[in-house]
């Protein structure tokens, strides 16, 4: 038997937009999530994981490379930028005798980019002026639906709801599962196999199944929490007031048609996931199997009045990340919870040594079953006026906006919702100091510029101006025949900067 088939199969599990606490095994008291709490059963969980930089670009370049933005360049969503020139994730594997196949979103630039992969099945969320065709877009032409994947109306960057349009099969949730389970029943059989498997969901659009609604019609979930510091809209950062901006027509009332329509997805995805680990299973393979699930970012969901990504709190930056080994293997011990700090440049090390294959470059990342440890984990979104910076020791939390120099601190382990900002405090200034040295350290790019004698000292406060939306967050339209190849690097649906 050669080496390669020694090693065991990888599959890569990434969901958009999905926040760490909205999970059953983390304790939400109301999301359906058996499938993901039974692989947290079976495996470990890492509740300390953070997207370095929460947007959909520079994530994915994190885990597909190994590195942060400091290396990859991106850290403010740059929809032309080409991946760097370094190894990833799929062609390292390749190159070491994987089959290598990815259903579902890169959001890489150009489109049909395979950054490695032996064959991609792609899901772009609807962009075709961005060049090469959508797979699943080309599924829904075949299945007598041209261009009306978007004739729902939803739109994919805003908290809209109502319930799927076109029949069950069609929805990209379904697609990507089933695309998946054809693929693993197409495998070369004479090599491992690596898998990405990459949902597009829960990120908006919200247009769930309607039977997905229905299990939610009569649920209460939690108010999200508003604290104190985040009441006066006037006296926010500019990074959060340009957010409240952004969302300003979100109105209460329309919290519970949100939330429902978000778990909604959520549970979508759990159950389809169901289907390619009986795939695994009935194939021979789920025992010999790497399975690691985790997320881009999370998504705020009302809370302190939020809403979406590119902030570092909880629900936006903390990412849930389960991790399956194969079945017997010692470093993933079934139900249980490791509480190191995980990064997504972990991503790529920690799948690697799985595999037993030394990385072609040096990475940025630590395996997450190795003996390495950070003690301190910064993070970076944006280089303009809504620019902000995290770090973390795992118990207490710095976030710096550099626009106006405010800076926020929080005890996670007291305070988990961060309803108290803690910056300026006698009793932690040990604290306080050390995790600003930790940025002053990482700094690079703009945070030159914002650095004096060592010290955070950032800018004065540009003033807040209310944005116009013209194009309505980015609002696809009818996609046949498909809109023209233009204005690809126009970003929609970024509040301020």
């Amino acid at each position: 038997m050669s080496d390669s088939m020694k090693r065991p199969n990888i599959m890569l599990v990434t969901v958009d937009q999905w926040p760490a606490s909205l999970m059953g095994y983390a304790g939400h008291p109301t999301v359906l999530t058996p499938t993901l709490d039974q692989l947290a059963r079976n495996g470990v969980c890492f509740p300390n994981t953070y997207s370095e930089c929460p947007i959909c670009i520079p994530a994915r370049r994190t885990m597909m490379t190994g590195n942060t933005a400091r290396i990859h360049g991106d850290r403010s969503f740059d929809p032309v930028a080409r991946m760097p020139d370094s190894p990833t994730l799929a062609a390292t594997l390749g190159a070491a005798g994987y089959q290598t196949t990815a259903v579902g979103k890169l959001h890489v630039y150009p489109p049909r980019d395979r950054i490695g992969f032996d064959d991609v099945h792609l899901a772009e969320e609807g962009r075709p002026h961005l060049g090469g065709y959508d797979d699943y877009d080309l599924f829904l032409a075949d299945q007598g639906f041209p261009g009306q994947g978007f004739n729902h109306g939803m739109n994919n960057n805003d908290y809209l709801w109502r319930p799927f349009h076109l029949p069950e099969h069609c929805h990209v949730t379904n697609w990507t599962t089933w695309k998946m389970c054809r693929e693993i029943k197409r495998r070369d059989p004479t090599r491992p196999g690596f898998w990405h498997l990459s949902y597009t969901a829960p990120h908006p659009p919200l247009a769930p199944l309607q039977a997905y609604l229905d299990i939610y019609r009569d649920a209460e979930p939690p108010v999200p929490p508003i604290a104190d510091w985040a009441r006066d809209e006037a006296a926010l950062p500019y990074a959060l007031r340009s957010i409240t901006d952004y969302w300003a027509h979100v109105k209460p009332h329309h919290l519970r048609g949100i939330q429902r329509a978000f778990m909604a997805l959520c549970t979508h995805i759990d159950h389809q996931f169901r289907l390619v680990l009986g795939t695994l299973r009935e194939e021979g393979l789920l025992d010999d199997t790497v399975v690691l699930f985790t997320a881009d970012h999370g998504d705020m969901l009302g809370t302190h009045g939020l809403w979406a990504k590119r902030i570092f709190y909880e629900d936006s930056a903390r990412v849930p990340t389960i991790l399956l080994g194969p079945a017997g293997d010692a470093r993933t011990a079934p139900g249980s919870v490791d509480r190191r700090l995980v990064q997504l440049a972990d991503v790529m090390p920690t799948l690697l040594n799985f595999a037993g294959v030394t990385p072609q470059a040096p990475m940025e990342g630590l395996s997450m079953i190795g003996a390495a440890r950070r003690q301190v984990l910064t993070a970076a979104c944006r280089d303009d006026a809504s620019a902000t910076r995290m770090a973390t020791d795992g118990r207490h939390k710095l976030i710096w906006y550099p626009n106006g120099n405010t800076i926020q601190l929080f005890d996670l382990r007291e305070d988990p919702q961060e309803m108290r900002n803690l910056a300026g405090e006698t009793t932690l200034a040990e604290v306080q100091a050390k995790l600003e040295a930790a940025l002053v350290a990482d700094a690079w790019g703009a945070d030159t510029g914002w650095i004096a004698d060592g010290k955070l000292v950032g800018t004065p406060a540009k003033p807040f101006v209310s944005q116009t939306n013209r194009g309505l967050s980015g609002q696809r339209g009818f996609h046949f025949p498909p809109p023209p190849q233009a204005g690809a690097d126009v970003v929609v649906g970024t509040p301020g900067g």
